[in-house]
C-alpha cells in the first residue's frame, strides 16, 4: 500500500472509528447514570467529543499501525468510568450498562447500512464512492466491535454481561478471570487471525453482517 492509497483508506476510516468507539462509551456512561451511577458524568465522559474518549496509544498509535503494517484495525478507548457498587441494584444493572456499548454498535451499524443504500442511489462519482466505502466500513467497524465485546470475557463487555447473569457463588468465580482477561483476549485474536477464515470472530461477523443487510439492507 502505497502513501496515497494509505492517506485515502485513513480518510475513510476516521469518521467510522471515531463514532464507533465515542457512541459506545458515552452509552455505557448513559445508562450507568440512569441506574444511580454517575461516576461517568461527574468526569465528562457522556459526552459525543471523541477527544474525551481516544486513548493516544489504543485509539490511534496502535490501530494506525495495526492497518498499515497488517491491514486490519484493532484498538481501543479509555474505558469510561463505572462504579457498580454505585448502580441501584448493583448485580442487576451491570446487564443494562454492560449492554449499552454494544447496542450502540449495533445502532450504529444499521445506521451505515442506510447510508450505504443512500450512497448507491446517489448520483455517483468520486464523492458517492467515498462515501459508500466508509459506509461499508462503518457497517464492519461497528460489527465487529459489538460481536468482539459481546464475548464473555471479563473485562469485555460479554464478560460484565455473564457476571451479571450467573448466580452469584458462579458470578464472583467468573469474575476473579478479569486481570488475565485482556492476555487471553489477545492470546484469542493472535489464533484468530492465525487461522485462514478465523475460528469465531470473523464467522460470527460475516453472519451478523449477512443477517443485517437480509433485515435493513
Amino acid at each position: 500500500m502505497d502513501l496515497s492509497q494509505g492517506l485515502v483508506q485513513i480518510s475513510v476510516l476516521a469518521l467510522p472509528v471515531l463514532f464507533a468507539i465515542t457512541l459506545h462509551e458515552a452509552a455505557h456512561g448513559y445508562v450507568a447514570r440512569y441506574f444511580g451511577d454517575f461516576t461517568a458524568h461527574q468526569a465528562g465522559r457522556i459526552s459525543l467529543n471523541p477527544l474525551r474518549h481516544i486513548d493516544p496509544i489504543g485509539t490511534v498509535l496502535v490501530p494506525l499501525l495495526m492497518f498499515l503494517t497488517a491491514g486490519f484495525l484493532f484498538g481501543w478507548a479509555k474505558p469510561v468510568p463505572v462504579n457498580f457498587a454505585r448502580l441501584r441494584h448493583p448485580k442487576k444493572d451491570m446487564l443494562w450498562v454492560a449492554l449499552a456499548g454494544p447496542a450502540a454498535n449495533l445502532f450504529m451499524a444499521v445506521l451505515w447500512i442506510l447510508i450505504s443504500k443512500m450512497a448507491l442511489q446517489s448520483a455517483g462519482g468520486t464523492a458517492g464512492a467515498w462515501f459508500y466505502a466508509m459506509a461499508q466500513a462503518g457497517i464492519m467497524i461497528n460489527v465487529v466491535l459489538m460481536v468482539l465485546n459481546l464475548i464473555p470475557l471479563p473485562p469485555l463487555d460479554g464478560g460484565r454481561i455473564a457476571v451479571s447473569l450467573l448466580p452469584q457463588p458462579y458470578a464472583y468465580r467468573f469474575a476473579k478471570i478479569e486481570p488475565y482477561g485482556m492476555i487471553i483476549l489477545i492470546v484469542l485474536l493472535m489464533l484468530e487471525f492465525s487461522s485462514e477464515g478465523g475460528l469465531i470472530l470473523y464467522p460470527l461477523v460475516q453472519m451478523s453482517i449477512q443477517l443485517l443487510l437480509s433485515l435493513f439492507g
